[in-house]
């Protein structure tokens, strides 16, 4: 896990690690919405989300942005 209660530190590999976790859910669970909408969705937040510098931007964007 990448962020725990003690520490806020969100990685490269974090973020990478929850970009794959994402698609995976996607391919494997996605019933009801359309896959490519999906996939085009997760592509664009975080193509959009990318230059981020502020540390506190980027916990924002991991811990609640990606509510699924």
């Amino acid at each position: 896990m990448c962020i725990n209660s003690t520490t806020t530190i969100v990685t490269r590999s974090c973020v990478r690690r929850l970009y794959k976790d994402l698609l995976r859910f996607g391919r494997n669970e996605l019933q009801y919405t359309d896959k490519n909408y999906f996939y085009n969705r997760i592509r664009k937040e975080f193509n959009s989300n990318k230059n981020l510098d502020r540390k506190e931007d980027i916990e924002y964007y991991y811990k609640v942005i990606p509510i699924f």
